[in-house]
């Protein structure tokens, strides 16, 4: 009988521990592409960590600002061919056309590597406008980032 009851309550632990942990998921929300501080992409809030914990000099605030904004300009057409692309593909797969399929495929991974491309000339150049010893600092923060990614990729294979 005492076994009985340390199995039902267990058991009934457990059903309350999963009760408890079920939540509903809050709505996706898009990322705003208006300006100001409500306005937060993921790569623009790395950069702007990462400005702040290398402590830039106003000039260098400056010139990292040109390099990034003319990133952003230069991104924006290939990054709206890719969302179309994205599309086009979705479309593609929903109506089994394997030829579209193809050749859209091909066409994102094209337009991937140009934006992969633009965003790393522009890591290129803002890199070569820190002191040695920011570059240090620049290269363990981009070091901690890969073990986190790796990580990340390992919880979520395991």
């Amino acid at each position: 009988m005492k076994t009985y009851l340390t199995r039902f309550a267990t058991v009934a632990a457990l059903a309350a521990g999963m009760a408890f942990a079920q939540t509903t998921p809050a709505p996706a929300t898009a990322p705003q592409t208006g300006t100001g501080k409500a306005a937060v992409r993921p790569r623009a809030a790395m950069r702007r960590r990462m400005m702040q914990a290398l402590n830039l000099t106003p000039d260098q605030k400056q010139q990292a600002q040109a390099i990034f904004q003319q990133t952003r300009q230069s991104v924006q057409p290939i990054a709206q061919q890719a969302k179309q692309n994205r599309q086009a593909l979705a479309d593609a797969v929903k109506a089994n056309d394997t030829a579209k399929i193809q050749q859209l495929a091909s066409q994102q991974g094209s337009l991937n590597g140009q934006l992969l491309t633009l965003r790393s000339e522009s890591m290129a150049k803002f890199y070569n406008i820190l002191t040695p010893d920011q570059r240090a600092k620049a290269d363990q923060m981009q070091m901690k980032i890969q073990q986190l990614r790796q990580q990340r990729r390992a919880a979520f294979q395991g």
